[in-house]
């Protein structure tokens, strides 16, 4: 058995951070110190436990066997060292000193940036920084604290508060329907004047269904195409066309009535499986304080359902 009684620490979480990251320099970067000290810390211990625990190289480091042999109990003497530390606190303790927040661009700035206000105003010993950025974020490897995201939830690696699953609608303007009409079948979409998002992996493909039935993709020729959610909204309301959007995006639109939703017989989405909006955070059995404070303002600020949300 390795003997981990002269090991501090420090140390052990180190250890960890690298395996999670498999790399110094992410390590480094996220901890503030070199990459020659995380490095010279694993080799350290390695010696001292007389086991090589990654291979290394120029462009990654790899966890070996010894290293996947070592990481659950390693895990299991760093949550039990953060159940003490937390037993310890005082429960007048409250959030304070910086936390990190990342949000995807377009629901941050409707839902996450207009109501931080309240989150500072509640605790204002925090300092609060707020990254909108639609990239893939890994809390491994990355210095974010919360990480809001949009998608299906698969990663064991990280724990996750989820909100409410994300439900799109087919919508138009007033005007545009006067004009045009409304279509009364998916089948009559190829009819209408459609708008498109399109982001990095291509245009966002129609997808609809009645119940449990499967989805069925609806081929469309766009009037508009955009990168721009809030482009192609603008020009929804402008009269332009179609649009099929979360409702966390128009949900207002369709409670004060300046988009009407189509179709409401049907289910609409993007893709086919289930996309839940939902804090994530590295997985942690208790997470720190200012995490814990974050998801529950916002769990509170948000509502069950979420406040934008349409039947």
């Amino acid at each position: 058995m390795v003997d981990l009684s002269t090991t501090n620490i420090r140390t052990l979480l180190f250890f960890i951070a690298v395996y999670d990251a498999q790399s110094f320099s992410l390590v480094a970067r996220k901890e503030g110190v070199s990459p020659s000290m995380i490095s010279r810390t694993m080799q350290q211990f390695e010696e001292a436990i007389g086991q090589q625990l990654f291979y290394r190289n120029t462009r990654s480091v790899m966890p070996t066997e010894a290293a996947r042999q070592l990481i659950d109990p390693v895990r299991a003497i760093a949550e039990e060292l953060e159940r003490a530390k937390e037993a310890l606190q005082n429960r007048a303790v409250v959030p304070s000193g910086l936390v990190r927040i990342n949000a995807p661009v377009f629901f941050g700035q409707r839902h996450i940036a207009p109501t931080i206000g309240g989150l500072a105003t509640r605790y204002p010993g925090l300092r609060i920084e707020l990254m909108l950025t639609d990239d893939f974020i890994d809390p491994h490897r990355e210095a974010a604290d919360v990480i809001f995201r949009i998608g299906t939830l698969t990663d064991s690696a990280f724990h996750a508060r989820v909100f409410g699953e994300q439900h799109y609608h087919v919508a138009a303007s007033p005007a545009y329907l006067h004009r045009h009409g409304a279509p009364r079948t998916p089948d009559e979409l190829s009819r209408h004047a459609c708008l498109v998002y399109r982001g990095s992996s291509g245009a966002n493909r129609w997808l609809l269904r009645q119940g449990e039935a499967p989805w069925v993709h609806y081929p469309l020729t766009p009037a508009l195409v955009s990168n721009n959610a809030d482009a192609l909204l603008t020009a929804a309301l402008g009269g332009m066309g179609l649009v099929l959007f979360p409702d966390w995006l128009m949900g207002d639109c369709l409670k004060n009535g300046t988009l009407i939703k189509l179709l409401a017989d049907y289910d609409a989405a993007i893709r086919t499986e289930a996309q839940q909006i939902a804090a994530i955070y590295p997985n942690a059995r208790h997470p720190p304080l200012n995490v814990r404070a974050v998801i529950d303002y916002y769990v509170e600020t948000f509502g069950t359902p979420p406040y934008w949300q349409v039947k």
